[in-house]
């Protein structure tokens, strides 16, 4: 790795519809399947990172289950923009599952697919494009937009927001909270990774929140997960 590589070129994936990584972002997992105790195991000797990615369409698992008819050989087609994330703090239980934090490092395109790896899939990362996200926490971004569009959405929807909490948050973490936290569809997450810096995810944040949220069911959204 160098300053232009902030993290492996060879990544292992952890694919999860509707879940967003964003840089200096920190995203809990709760880690129980074989293959991704292995992908943990495999990163915390091999220097903590994990990518996260989404897959194209939207299901619970990484490999196709829940397709009908079911096929737990076929494994699904992936968004090509992700972001590596480094392990910032790790809890193995006895068990064998492991309470991770990952940190948002920075994104990556995928530039190849490579052979699975203790059946977790794994690719060779791209980093070209997104050399600033590593000192994104450091942009100034004004929560004022976002405060005010946050409460006509929130009295929308008849969800109740901490803006006394939200209000003493940097500019920045406010934007990428609200990124992550808010229920968007999938396809409205990968927009927000994809934006091409934090004031063109803050400009897409405020359109989406002035948009307001469509009507999803069970098979079209899934929560943000915080276990897998």
């Amino acid at each position: 790795m160098s300053a232009a590589t902030p993290a492996p070129a060879i990544l292992p994936l952890f694919p999860l519809t509707g879940t967003l990584l964003l840089p200096g972002s920190l995203l809990p997992l709760n880690v129980f399947e074989p293959r991704y105790r292995h992908l943990v195991a495999d990163a915390l000797a091999e220097g903590n990172h994990i990518g996260m990615i989404q897959p194209l369409v939207p299901r619970l698992d990484n490999f196709g289950a829940l397709l009908d008819p079911p096929d737990e050989e076929r494994a699904p087609a992936l968004y090509q923009v992700g972001c590596a994330g480094k392990i910032e703090h790790n809890e193995e239980q006895p068990d064998g599952r492991y309470e991770i934090v990952l940190r948002g490092v920075c994104r990556f395109r995928i530039r190849d697919e490579l052979e699975e790896r203790h059946g977790y899939r794994q690719v060779a990362a791209d980093y070209c494009g997104f050399e600033s996200d590593p000192a994104e926490l450091q942009v100034a971004v004004d929560p004022g937009p976002m405060l005010a569009t946050l409460r006509a959405f929130g009295t929308r929807h008849g969800l109740d927001f901490d803006f006394d909490l939200l209000a003493a948050l940097p500019g920045i973490s406010l934007l990428n909270g609200l990124a992550v936290a808010l229920p968007f569809r999938p396809e409205e997450k990968q927009a927000l990774l994809e934006a091409g810096g934090p004031m063109e995810r803050e400009q897409l944040l405020l359109t989406l929140m002035g948009m307001g949220l469509a009507p999803m069911s069970a098979e079209t959204y899934f929560a943000p997960p915080t276990v897998h």
